[in-house]
């Protein structure tokens, strides 16, 4: 698509902001007007609207892809955005660790640990440390706080815990990613320790490699729109 207008902005508009072309607003992929609540998250989606050349690439616009899910899926229907998050914690992958002779529980009990525990006093709240592959389920209390601390989250912060999530396989992590003083390498690196292991023994195949790096942008553009949705 050719480019068609010259110039993007950011404006003030009931309930929040938008991306202005040209002193027009525009809309969300799926037709909703496209307000999200800060100037600094405005600024930055018409960032994406400023960087195109004469041809829009669609696949550039990262941040408003997330920003329209947040519209058009997580605003529509918060309480399956919460269903969809919350079976995270029941399998999060914090939990589950080597046998306690093998070599990579200390590893896990290491970077791992401390983890939980930041988010057991946070949240008030007690994880199952599992030995094995077996299931075993986490608390009722457990994830009924956490199913308070999800509803908490604005549309846009349950946007990024989605993806945050998935990519980590661990809501712990997700949750450590969105707050103010998050390292996203630190987590990462927690989320890939397993993968990390298994290269140290084996060595890295540059797929795998290129695929995770892939992943690690998605994780912290969703990390970014969580920082730039806070109010």
């Amino acid at each position: 698509m050719k480019r068609f207008y010259k110039e993007a902005g950011a404006g003030e508009t009931e309930g929040g902001w938008r991306v202005l072309l040209d002193g027009r607003p525009i809309k969300t992929a799926g037709g909703r007007p496209q307000v999200v609540p800060t100037q600094a998250l405005a600024e930055a989606l018409a960032a994406e609207w400023a960087a195109q050349g004469e041809q829009i690439d669609a696949q550039s616009f990262l941040l408003r892809d997330l920003a329209d899910f947040a519209i058009d899926a997580v605003a529509a229907d918060r309480a399956q955005t919460v269903r969809d998050v919350l079976p995270y914690a029941e399998t999060d992958t914090l939990c589950y660790r080597a046998d306690p002779e093998d070599a990579l529980y200390q590893r896990q009990l290491a970077v791992w640990e401390s983890l939980l525990t930041e988010a057991e006093a946070r949240y008030d709240v007690h994880f199952v440390r599992i030995s094995g592959v077996l299931h075993k389920p986490q608390p009722a209390e457990t994830l009924a706080r956490l199913e308070t601390a999800l509803t908490a989250e604005n549309d846009f912060a349950l946007a990024a815990l989605k993806m945050l999530s998935s990519l980590a396989a661990s809501l712990v992590i997700a949750l450590a990613a969105i707050r103010p003083d998050s390292d996203a390498d630190r987590l990462w690196n927690a989320a890939n320790l397993e993968e990390d292991w298994q290269v140290e023994l084996w060595g890295e195949d540059w797929e795998a490699a290129e695929r995770r790096a892939a992943r690690f942008e998605a994780f912290k553009l969703a990390i970014r729109l969580a920082e730039l949705s806070r109010v």
